[in-house]
């Protein structure tokens, strides 16, 4: 080992895997060789630095792809390197960081492009959503026009397709609810615009219904809803039908029980 230089071991020696007497002859070689001192240094240098770094575990096939092309460096290079040739010295530590670098690149750019392709994926997939939303939509605006009511109903209940109806569609469906002339369209055009009582133009278009409507069943309906939504704006309007001679018996009742609690 004297006339050696000992970079094979030096790996073992900083995991201290070397029995006591393989150990005493590298520390005893260590002492009065400069160049494997140096390569000690760096080895340890490079251990730090995978220390201090959060480095991403790559996947296997990563792993056996770095462990192949780390034995191939260390079968080339050979176990040992005599003094009287320092010219072509093993520099492991360098070599091992050059692959290590070289697997970590190739790691970031496997996961680079696994998440590159799959926001294209999901690119694609929002654009097809929005695409069938529009078709849904149109198939609707097109149903509630048709002259058959049972259309028209059909039409309507497209709502369920959509969480958050766009201004189209609100505005369809009070065309439906205030000017179509059969009861049972009428009645479902405002069963679907109860659903989004927080928009301000579902509150007006209530409202609006509720002064026009004649049929007592939707007119109770309109009334129950824009009492639980607290709609103040809803006191007029029922006081008007409270003075209107063709309003029911039963809508007036109902209209003095609740009157009281939104005025």
């Amino acid at each position: 080992m004297e006339n050696k230089h000992i970079s094979d071991l030096i790996p073992d020696y900083l995991d201290g895997t070397l029995d006591m007497e393989t150990r005493r002859k590298v520390e005893q070689h260590l002492g009065k060789c400069n160049e494997c001192q140096q390569e000690l240094e760096e080895m340890k240098a490079l251990f730090h630095a995978f220390d201090d770094q959060d480095i991403p575990v790559p996947s296997e096939r990563l792993r056996t792809s770095f462990e192949m092309a780390l034995e191939a460096e260390k079968e080339s290079q050979g176990k040992v390197v005599h003094l009287s040739q320092p010219q072509t010295k093993t520099n492991w530590g360098s070599n091992l960081l050059k692959i290590a670098a070289s697997v970590a690149l190739l790691a970031v750019s496997f996961q680079m492009g696994s998440l590159f392709q799959q926001r294209k994926v999901d690119g694609d997939m929002a654009l097809l959503r929005d695409e069938t939303l529009q078709m849904k939509q149109t198939a609707m605006l097109s149903l509630m026009e048709n002259q058959s009511a049972s259309k028209r109903i059909q039409g309507v209940n497209y709502i369920e397709e959509f969480e958050q109806p766009d201004e189209a569609i609100i505005a369809a469906l009070g065309n439906r609810l205030l000017h179509d002339e059969n009861d049972n369209v009428r009645l479902t055009a405002f069963e679907a615009l109860s659903k989004f009582t927080s928009s301000e133009s579902v509150k007006t278009l209530l409202i609006e219904a509720l002064e026009k409507e004649k049929n007592p069943s939707i007119q109770v309906a309109i009334i129950q809803v824009l009492v639980q939504i607290q709609e103040r704006k809803a006191a007029e309007p029922m006081k008007k039908l409270l003075e209107q001679d063709d309003t029911q018996p039963f809508i007036k009742e109902q209209i003095k029980a609740v009157l009281p609690s939104i005025t």
